[in-house]
């Protein structure tokens, strides 16, 4: 097969968690909308959990799906400001093999059109952790939708050239719900 020819669609696994001490099932919306995202791309939803803003309850989640053979991704909602409660990056950076610096770089870059300086407070971030990439990114609904729809939709497709992190994760077969 040629370097330019179609590739197919590879789904993955991927695992949504909302960080907060507030929300619920009912009024996760960035929760909700990062699932209907990922499952309209055609990946498989493997778990969704809200955790409070808790250093050891969002590693515990977080190590679980790292260390399993099930989840490739991981779509993190929440707690990365600077709130007194917002510990989403102390919690998840040291769980990093290798960090994404650009994620945040690009998500900075595309929100300062849509929130101004504001997005300065922003501390999104993604790394790889045992083949798993995780995203995190704050929680707002518009934040998840820029996210998703600017950067992380192209990076879990298989097909996006020149490249994706999709070669990076592991192995697995698809299981979960898509839509």
């Amino acid at each position: 097969m040629s370097k330019d020819a179609p590739r197919e669609f590879v789904p993955l696994n991927v695992a949504v968690l909302t960080v907060s001490d507030t929300r619920d099932e009912a009024t996760d919306t960035s929760g909700q909308l990062l699932v209907e995202r990922l499952t309209s791309a055609g990946h498989a939803l493997a778990e969704k959990i809200i955790v409070k803003d808790d250093i050891y309850q969002i590693r515990a989640v977080l190590s679980r799906w790292i260390a399993g053979d099930i989840v490739q991704a991981v779509l993190v909602t929440g707690g990365t400001g600077f709130s007194g409660r917002d510990s989403t990056p102390e919690a998840v950076s040291v769980l990093f093999d290798k960090a994404v610096e650009g994620f945040g770089e690009i998500f900075r870059h595309h929100s300062l059109a849509e929130i101004g300086t504001s997005t300065l407070q922003s501390r999104a971030l993604a790394g790889l952790a045992n083949h798993t990439v995780i995203f995190c990114m704050p929680g707002s609904t518009n934040a998840c939708r820029t996210a998703w729809d600017r950067i992380i939709g192209e990076q879990l497709d298989n097909r996006h050239r020149p490249c994706n992190f999709v070669p990076h994760l592991k192995q697995a077969v698809c299981v979960g719900t898509r839509a």
